[in-house]
């Protein structure tokens, strides 16, 4: 008779967990872009312009079908074909129309919609369709992994230089929003995400960035160091002590790092670890004495006195400005 083994006694195996912030772009994205969100379709008719203000965001353009004009203060003009995505990583002023002569009118966000329908804008000529949205970036400081993007980055999926899921999730992205089906919002977002991960991969293959932690995404050295911190952020970490775990002498290792993010080691540890008190202020009702401990500070007021250095403002100061923000948006 065959032996029924007993399960009940033997012991599970574990799965390891990929650890959410052992990687740090991710983890700064993360921390950094706190919403995102999607406009309705737009479709604009020659002639046509939009004028978009300076605003404390990530802002991005895909073009469906015509063509688009962007310009950017602080970059080249760029005429953006079907398939082309057009990124504004630091919420710089930008245009938006169909040729340099066309009027543009200043826009903003509108209120929230179920109508599904296109915006149409311009006169009667021939028409552009596009996807817009934009992610929104946290209070205080700038992402630390946006220094040295350019102002303007584009992605093309005609481009035969772009890898191929570049023109798989554009052409996803598009299907999607041209018949939007159950949950489509979301694959959307998602897709959005994606794309905006594979425009910051971009800058640092095409050597577009040269310095800022995005940068050192092409050195592997660094960029372990880096996803080091940010996998341990409250954890004692020195030069010397990172150095050896990256296999580097001391030196080396800070004049590297220095000169591919622009800061030293302990320097950016300090500054990432602020960011990353910020987001626990801002998404939790943790205590600050909790969250000054996750972050590496053994008290109080060496915690609020660094994050005021950084921030400007004192953590308890953070959080209310941070709710009331969130609940006026809410009531909108």
């Amino acid at each position: 008779m065959r032996k029924t083994p007993n399960l009940l006694a033997e012991k599970p195996t574990p799965l390891e967990l990929r650890d959410p912030r052992g990687d740090a772009v991710a983890d700064v994205l993360g921390a950094s872009l706190i919403r995102h969100a999607l406009y309705n379709p737009i479709e604009a008719r020659v002639p046509w312009g939009l004028r978009m203000p300076r605003r404390n965001r990530a802002s991005f353009y895909l073009v469906a079908h015509g063509s688009a004009r962007l310009e950017v203060e602080g970059a080249r003009t760029h005429v953006l074909s079907p398939g082309d995505v057009g990124f504004v990583p630091h919420g710089t002023a930008h245009v938006l129309r169909d040729s340099a002569d066309s009027e543009s009118l200043p826009v903003c966000d509108g209120s929230y919609s179920l109508n599904r329908r296109p915006l149409r804008i311009g006169g009667r000529g021939a028409a552009t369709t596009l996807v817009a949205g934009f992610f929104e970036l946290s209070d205080g400081l700038g992402p630390v992994l946006l220094q040295g993007v350019p102002p303007l980055v584009v992605l093309s999926a005609s481009d035969p230089a772009s890898v191929p899921w570049v023109s798989a999730a554009v052409q996803f992205m598009l299907a999607e929003s041209a018949s939007p089906r159950p949950a489509s919002n979301i694959v959307l977002q998602r897709l959005a995400d994606v794309l905006f991960v594979l425009a910051l991969r971009s800058t640092v293959g095409e050597g577009q960035c040269q310095r800022g932690a995005i940068a050192a995404v092409a050195d592997p050295r660094i960029y372990e160091s880096l996803s080091l911190m940010h996998a341990r952020v409250a954890d004692p970490w020195t030069v010397d002590l990172l150095a050896r775990r990256v296999g580097m002498s001391r030196s080396g290792f800070a004049a590297r790092f220095t000169d591919l993010v622009g800061e030293s080691p302990l320097q950016y540890l300090a500054r990432w670890r602020i960011a990353r008190a910020a987001e626990l202020l801002r998404d939790t009702t943790e205590k600050v004495e909790t969250i000054a401990g996750r972050v590496g500070y053994e008290s109080v007021p060496a915690f609020s006195r660094a994050f005021k250095r950084w921030q400007g403002t004192g953590p308890a100061a953070f959080r209310r400005e941070s709710f009331a923000h969130s609940a006026e948006k809410r009531s909108r």
